[in-house]
């Protein structure tokens, strides 16, 4: 008997890294943007500490969700997961910048569960997230 093309049979490891990466960086955004409309009030504030202006910090959670989802359904694929990559580099950068200028202000990158102020481990996350963009754009 012959297998389908979409069986299980003919998936390879390195599709089901990229699939994983994906599940794991789109539940990262769609948690970081359902945390951040969550927070109501919150969230422009903790924006505004991080040198976010207030019409950016508006549509960020929603940006967050939409490719969140895009990522890890795997639609349209690569381009939520290209998307997503870019939004993480310039989440990098910001936090590259506020670490720069001396500013210490909590992360907020998950909403009001983010109230450590930023620092190296807000880079290591990051770049491993990035990392995991990379698999699910190339396997």
């Amino acid at each position: 008997m012959e297998s389908s093309p979409t069986s299980l049979s003919n998936v390879t490891g390195v599709e089901i890294i990229g699939l994983i990466a994906g599940l794991i960086v789109g539940a990262s955004l769609i948690s970081a943007g359902a945390l951040k409309l969550l927070a109501g009030a919150g969230w422009p504030k903790q924006a505004a500490d991080m040198g976010v202006g207030r019409s950016v910090a508006a549509v960020v959670p929603w940006v967050e969700l939409v490719l969140g989802v895009g990522t890890a359904a795997r639609v349209f694929r690569p381009w939520p997961a290209v998307a997503a990559g870019l939004l993480l580099v310039a989440f990098t950068v910001l936090i590259v910048l506020r670490l720069l200028d001396g500013s210490r202000p909590p992360c907020a990158c998950f909403g009001s569960r983010s109230d450590r102020p930023l620092g190296a481990t807000h880079l290591v996350r990051n770049v491993a997230l990035l990392a995991l963009v990379g698999l699910a754009i190339v396997a």
